[in-house]
């Protein structure tokens, strides 16, 4: 690449890196938005500076450098084009969550079953209370699966036919949320079960399962609350 060309994408590379601050959602859409704005700024440059070429007092480097800067004055300025790929990036991040939950949930549901089947093979079960909250947090993990599926239909397959509900991130986010919390529950439930069970290690090793995918849940989560929120989503 040569000296005239760097500073001819200056403009442009800088339009670039003022709309990447202001975006957030998942890394990989958010790089292919970014490249593909990149690469429509460079070709209209390219196409304006041949249309127009420079002047007795203007050489190369300056015709390239204005052809860049009215390539992004034509394109809109990041005001203008955050909201359109903020949407974008709240849809890919409410999928990612809901994507995250609908796998996570019955993961919970099968660590549970197995603490609960050594148990009554070994003679021994959980205490009562523990049994009653084991029941509350499956239907929560199941009830967490359902809107998971449900916003990746209506994120996928529908949204050809059906625009997607303004609320639908925000209620991910929260479904995400509740999700994390039972996960914690889970965990110190589990924690305290261990103590009590003749299955301890089975109790141990579900409960460090459940603490990462806890860990895994919450963040995603955090980001599609964060992403809900802003402008355009």
């Amino acid at each position: 690449m040569t000296p005239s060309t760097t500073l001819a994408a200056a403009p442009i590379e800088a339009h670039v890196a003022e709309l990447a601050a202001a975006l957030h959602g998942p890394a990989r859409v958010k790089a292919r938005l970014l490249h593909e704005l990149r690469e429509g700024l460079v070709d209209a440059a390219r196409d304006l500076s041949e249309e127009r070429p420079h002047g007795r007092t203007e050489g190369p480097r300056e015709t390239g450098e204005r052809a860049a800067r009215e390539a992004v004055r034509e394109f809109g300025s990041v005001a203008e084009l955050a909201p359109g790929f903020q949407q974008e990036l709240t849809v890919a991040q409410a999928r990612h969550t809901a994507r995250t939950v609908l796998l996570v949930a019955p993961l919970l549901l099968v660590c549970w079953y197995l603490v609960s089947a050594w148990n009554g093979s070994s003679g021994h079960r959980p205490p009562g209370a523990v049994e009653v909250l084991v029941a509350h947090l499956s239907g929560l993990a199941a009830a967490a699966a359902l809107v998971g599926a449900a916003a990746l239909l209506a994120t996928g397959a529908l949204a050809r036919r059906l625009p997607t509900p303004d609320r639908l991130p925000l209620v991910v986010a929260w479904t995400g949320t509740a999700t994390a919390a039972a996960l914690a529950v889970s965990a110190l439930t589990l924690a305290f079960a261990s103590a009590l069970a003749a299955s301890w290690p089975l109790c141990v090793a579900a409960g460090a399962v459940v603490i990462a995918l806890h860990a895994r849940v919450a963040a995603s989560a955090r980001a599609c609350r964060t992403c809900a929120r802003l402008p355009g989503a």
